[in-house]
């Protein structure tokens, strides 16, 4: 809770059920309501509904959360759930599961709005895009998937905010063969199962030991315990190969991928050639120019710009991923103009020869003050932000222009149909 947030003493609605009217949708899935004086974030709700909200977490403060566990009055957005496991108290998977595929890109497109409007100084009608794959009910479009495992060593999903574990294999997300015959054996307990479908249609399961967490991680409450488990979660793990080679094979146009299955890979199977054809649309880098791209993968992005520049140009990539270095090197080994570097981009752009154009695509928390600080410093002539997350993307925006760069063009896709989340691509320009 932030120490700016209005205290309410003694305000503790933990478990109570109030009736409340749904207004407009926020950012991380929920709705908004209001409830004698206080916020309330409800999940698995749709804007206009009247429902009966559990609440489930309530920090004392001017704000708490719950979930719609009752529809008095139903929105006519609301259709039966996609996903069976996702409702109140179950997986963290899809949260809009309920809605619509038009509503859920109508609620998308007003978050991205509010968050452009509230952190980036930006008013800006926005539309969601679908992206091409996958059924018409937002199923089975992802080609890869990461499980948890139980105490008792069976995979499934996490539920909401929690290190409980549905069990029940049944998210739509992907193809029901990705989960066959997992539940015939027991698993490390605390492991995690990653599980891809690759563009040959192939089965890579790959085992991952649990996180090495330390005492302060097992027993501290607040941020310290919570920082220890994030470090742990992050720390180098080991991997056995339980299915196929390990090395999903991925393809985007005619060029061909063999990456680890732990890598990171667009999860939507029409993501990365959609994405890949704007970066490239946009960043319209001439022929000799120098082009950085920043979390930079396995060069997706850095193939597209090569076509661009041409041998007599150059292509930076930087990537924090020493095994996605190794893979995009050894894809693009053909394109002499494709430059890797191993390490964090804060660290290595300001080595980097003066770009004409910048690519990033960085991870949820987004590119920051010192990263975007460092992009203008280089003076760019157009910069391509592609953002996951519609707050830290606002707020990248508003960085963005007080250093005098404005936002030229912007898509944004359903990229993750049946949730929240959705993908913004931007150009910026001055």
């Amino acid at each position: 809770m932030s120490r700016h947030e209005r205290q309410v003493p003694g305000t503790d609605w933990s478990g109570r059920r109030i009736e409340v009217i749904l207004g407009n949708p926020a950012h991380g899935g929920s709705t908004v309501a209001r409830f004698e004086g206080r916020v309330v974030f409800v999940r698995h709700g749709l804007p206009g509904e009247r429902v009966m909200a559990l609440v489930t977490e309530d920090r004392g403060g001017a704000f708490c959360f719950a979930d719609a566990v009752q529809i008095l009055e139903a929105s006519p957005d609301r259709v039966n759930p996609v996903c069976p496991i996702s409702g109140p108290g179950g997986a963290g998977c899809c949260d809009l599961s309920h809605a619509s595929v038009p509503a859920q890109q109508r609620i998308g497109a007003a978050v991205v709005a509010e968050q452009l409007r509230r952190l980036g100084g930006v008013e800006r009608a926005v539309e969601v895009e679908l992206l091409p794959s996958g059924d018409a009910d937002g199923t089975r479009w992802r080609t890869r998937v990461r499980l948890a495992v139980d105490r008792a060593g069976n995979p499934g999903f996490r539920r909401h905010h929690s290190h409980d574990v549905e069990t029940d294999l049944a998210c739509p997300q992907i193809e029901a063969r990705a989960y066959a015959g997992l539940t015939d054996r027991v698993w490390q307990p605390g492991a995690e199962l990653q599980v891809v479908l690759d563009a040959d249609g192939e089965r890579h399961i790959v085992e991952i030991a649990p996180a090495p967490v330390s005492r302060t991680g097992r027993h501290s409450p607040g941020r310290r315990g919570a920082s220890a488990r994030r470090a742990a979660a992050n720390a180098p793990r080991a991997e056995k190969v339980v299915e196929g080679s390990g090395r999903p094979v991925e393809r985007v146009g005619s060029r061909e991928w063999r990456l680890a299955a732990t890598g990171f890979w667009q999860a939507h199977r029409g993501a990365a050639a959609t994405y890949s054809a704007v970066v490239g649309e946009w960043a319209d880098a001439s022929a000799g120019a120098t082009a950085w791209d920043l979390y930079g993968g396995v060069g997706v992005f850095a193939a597209a710009l090569a076509d661009q520049v041409g041998e007599g140009g150059r292509i930076e990539s930087v990537e924090s991923s020493r095994v996605a270095v190794d893979d995009g090197a050894l894809a693009l080994a053909d394109l002499p103009q494709v430059r890797f570097h191993h390490g964090r981009v804060e660290r290595m752009v300001a080595d980097l020869p003066r770009p004409e154009v910048v690519v990033l695509d960085p991870p949820r928390a987004g590119a920051g003050r010192e990263v975007i600080e460092a992009l203008a410093a280089a003076t760019p002539e157009r910069i391509v932000h592609v953002g996951c997350d519609a707050a830290s993307f606002g707020r990248d925006v508003g960085l963005y222009r007080s250093h005098g760069y404005e936002l030229a063009d912007l898509r944004v896709f359903a990229a993750f149909p049946s949730t929240h989340h959705v993908e913004c691509l931007a150009l910026f320009t001055r």
